[in-house]
């Protein structure tokens, strides 16, 4: 396994990535742009254990190169050996293999550095951003830190989506992607300086795609001067 990966691949193997073969069980579709998939597992949740924001690396085929993405895991059971994977469905591989997956149709995953940390002190507000491909992941961290108050900016509509947010303890701000994400940054921009202005010890997450997670980290840690102990940033997918 893990051969024909190119150089992703070869840095993964030094990092002593762990590699499985995951088996397609049955497949929904939340909404015509959000595909959910459920999975055997392949024995990764026994090696890795389970732990908030637990993602990996699933590699796919596009036109003959390898092409790997970071999905988190839904509802991850390790006494049964079982997670499922949310596809927000967008143009390129990964996509096109979650559209047509069925059961026996089985997928590569790579699990290396996806760690969860708690932010010492524990925050006193989260604000997160992110969009439909994230969702797994912000609904997990929201699980995790469910004392906290948060602030989200979604890129894109919530509706019929499995959103997990309490609408006493969370603020919602819904943003639609336009001009490649610009209307979101402008929006975080605006609101997130009186948020951090606010509370003592913020914590900042984000995970959209990656030129927009790039801007805002950016913003974030130069701009609005915070350590790098109190954000995390990943870019969850490249817009074609």
């Amino acid at each position: 396994m893990g051969q024909g990966r190119g150089w992703e691949g070869a840095v993964l193997k030094l990092l002593r990535a762990k590699d499985f073969v995951c088996t397609v069980t049955g497949a929904e579709d939340v909404r015509p742009d959000y595909r959910r998939l459920h999975l055997t597992d392949g024995g990764l949740l026994a090696a890795t254990g389970v732990h908030p924001t637990l993602w990996v690396r699933l590699w796919f085929t596009d036109h003959g190169r390898p092409h790997q993405r970071a999905y988190t895991l839904v509802n991850p059971d390790p006494a049964a050996g079982t997670f499922s994977l949310e596809f927000a469905l967008h143009e390129g591989a990964a996509s096109d293999w979650a559209r047509t997956a069925r059961p026996g149709d089985t997928i590569e995953a790579t699990v290396q550095g996806t760690g969860f940390e708690h932010p010492t002190p524990p925050p006193s507000h989260l604000a997160a951003i992110g969009d439909p491909a994230s969702l797994p992941a912000i609904n997990s961290l929201l699980r995790e830190l469910s004392s906290t108050p948060a602030t989200i900016w979604f890129e894109g509509t919530l509706k019929n989506l499995p959103w997990q947010g309490h609408p006493t303890h969370h603020q919602l701000h819904e943003i639609p992607r336009e001009n490649s994400g610009a209307a979101l940054v402008s929006r975080v921009r605006t609101d997130l300086p009186a948020v951090l202005s606010a509370t003592p010890n913020p914590y900042i997450w984000i995970a959209c795609d990656t030129t927009t997670t790039r801007t805002l980290s950016s913003y974030v840690r130069k701009e609005l001067a915070v350590p790098k102990q109190r954000l995390y940033a990943l870019g969850y997918w490249r817009a074609e």
